[in-house]
Order: C-alpha cells, then structure tokens, then sequence
C-alpha cells in the first residue's frame, strides 16, 4: 500500500512539473509575441496570366500561404491556409460619357475610363486549410479560417495591383477595343 501512495505523489509530482513547464511556455511565447492576433506576411507567386476577351480582360491566378494566429496568456488559436486565388481586372465601359468619344471621317478618338479590379476571389475547391490548431485551453474558433480567407483575397488583389495587373488590363482593353473597331470599319483609333 505504501509504494502505492509513493507511485501516486510520483505521478501527481510529474503530471504538476508538465503542466507547469507548458504554461511557462505558453506565457513565454504570449510574452514574446504580444495578445491579439498575428498575421504573417508571405509572398504571393502569380501562376497564371490570361488574357480574356470581355473587357474584364486579364485574369491573374495566384497562390500565398497564409498563417493567422489568436495568441492569448492560456493558449493560441492558429490557422496556416494555402490560398488559391483569382483577380480579375478591366475596364468599366459603361463609364465612358459622350466627350469620352471623337469621331472624325475614319478616325475615332477614345478616352478610356482608368483600369480597375473587377473581382477577387479564393477558388475554394483548390483553396485548403493545411493546418487549424487550437491550444489546450482555448476553445475552437471558426470564425478564425474565415478572417483568414478574407486576409488572404485582399493580399492576392493587393498583390495583383503591384505586380500590374492594372497596367496589363489597360494595354489588353486597348488592343481589344483597337481591333474591335477596325473590324467595325475605323481606320485609325487613338487613345487619349
């Protein structure tokens, strides 16, 4: 009976030093890191650039990793998500006013309305969750993957702007409308 209770104040002995070295851990890393939630910032690698024939006339296919962590004193919530995305981007013709527009004999005269992005988007089906941990004493967060999608569309459009994606949409809309209008019948088509 006596080496049983010895067994006994062993084990309540270790179980308490592991819980004290986790919590140790736990509030170093808090400590370190500060509360709140953590973003880290990754590159963003365009795999596709294609040229569409609407006036939406560039699509950018992107990948980046993304690493959302809620760390708290009692624990960290943390999601790593590799995110597919697709940026679109073009040119709003409705935006063109009648002075937008000169036409002289066989020569028209356009001002186009400045690029923009038309859309940006994750494509869920190539989109997934690599890893979703949740510490010891923190409950499940759901609404942690969907903040994290959401950084992710803004970083990929963001990215997309840097990387061009507007001066591409210009020059494409240009040579478009450029071809567009010869077919119709203009001889020459100046942009302004």
């Amino acid at each position: 009976m006596r080496l049983l209770w010895k067994f006994f104040w062993v084990l309540a002995a270790t179980v308490a030093l592991a819980l004290a070295a986790y919590l140790t851990f736990t509030v170093a890393r808090w400590a370190d890191r500060g509360a709140g939630l953590h973003l880290w910032n990754t590159t963003s690698v365009v795999h596709e650039v294609q040229s569409l024939s609407e006036l939406v006339t560039v699509k950018y296919v992107m990948d980046k990793v993304v690493v959302l962590e809620d760390v708290k004193w009692y624990g960290e919530n943390r999601v790593l998500l590799l995110a597919h995305g697709v940026v679109k981007a073009g040119i709003d013709l409705k935006r063109l006013a009648p002075e937008d527009v000169q036409i002289s004999g066989k020569t028209i005269s356009l001002r186009l309305p400045p690029p923009q992005v038309t859309d940006a988007y994750l494509d869920d089906q190539a989109s997934q969750v690599i890893d979703h941990s949740t510490g010891l004493l923190r409950a499940f967060d759901k609404d942690l993957e969907q903040t994290a999608r959401q950084n992710a569309v803004d970083d990929i459009a963001r990215a997309a702007r840097k990387g061009g994606i507007l001066d591409d949409a210009d020059k494409r809309a240009r040579t478009e409308l450029e071809t567009f209008l010869k077919h119709a019948g203009f001889a020459s088509v100046v942009f302004r």
